[in-house]
């Protein structure tokens, strides 16, 4: 989909930080917080959350994707710290009890275990911090696939749902969640889990025609998101989940 669908992608989740960010320097009395974005890749959050007055460090294991978000930063004239490392080791990376805020997003998909990702997260978060867990759905996966006419494979992701989402990824395929999986995880890892929402639910079902042209379309569509996005019906059907894990 074009831009304008993207935005509608991207306003749940920074609504999300922002009130986050807000409510921990109130919390604290500190208007320049420590954000860790794990597996932050080129910068996509890291970028204008540095550019909030934030400090904001990005581990990737990617040294290109560190470089690519670097020249972002530099692009907007902010400061980031840019570290190699992998998300399971993230408090040998960064140190324990260092960030306020960890973002996790589009990583459990990938990593070799969710537990153990998750586990370094918790070490990382100073109390009373969150991290930000944004996750791929099983559910939408499952109808996308319908919707294309792949019913084999909805079917096939249907009938081992269970085991897809707690299995390891094989061959680059990614591991799809339900919001009880990432709920679990999140406990596992001596987390408490919080607000929940759905990312995308409308926006990757809706025909780019309908809305690049129309200015107006897009808007209503971000706001047709925004409102579905904690009603439990529309929000488990969404193509990602978002949830909060609070130490």
């Amino acid at each position: 989909m074009g831009g304008e669908a993207s935005g509608a992608r991207a306003s749940v989740v920074w609504d999300v930080l922002r009130g986050v960010l807000a409510a921990r320097a109130a919390d604290t009395g500190r208007d320049r917080l420590d954000v860790i974005d794990a597996g932050g890749g080129t910068g996509g959050f890291a970028v204008p959350l540095a550019a909030l007055g934030h400090c904001v460090t990005v581990v990737d294991p990617s040294p290109d994707s560190l470089a690519a978000a670097q020249r972002r930063a530099a692009e907007m004239d902010v400061h980031i710290s840019a570290v190699q490392g992998e998300a399971a080791g993230l408090d040998s990376v960064v140190g324990e009890a260092a960030g306020d805020l960890v973002i996790c997003h589009s990583v459990l998909e990938y990593v070799d275990s969710p537990p153990d990702a998750l586990a370094a997260i918790a070490r990382v978060l100073r109390p009373g911090g969150m991290v930000s867990v944004l996750a791929a759905s099983v559910a939408a996966a499952i109808l996308h696939r319908a919707v294309a006419g792949r019913f084999a494979g909805a079917r096939a992701l249907l009938d081992h749902e269970t085991g897809h989402e707690l299995g390891g990824p094989a061959g680059g395929v990614p591991r799809y969640f339900t919001l009880p999986g990432l709920s679990a995880l999140i406990e596992g890892a001596g987390l408490y889990p919080g607000a929940a929402h759905g990312v995308q639910i409308f926006a990757d079902l809706v025909p780019s025609v309908l809305v690049d042209a129309d200015p107006g379309a897009a808007e209503a569509l971000r706001s047709l998101d925004a409102a579905a996005a904690t009603y439990p019906p529309l929000r488990d059907i969404a193509a990602k989940l978002h949830l909060l894990g609070r130490r």
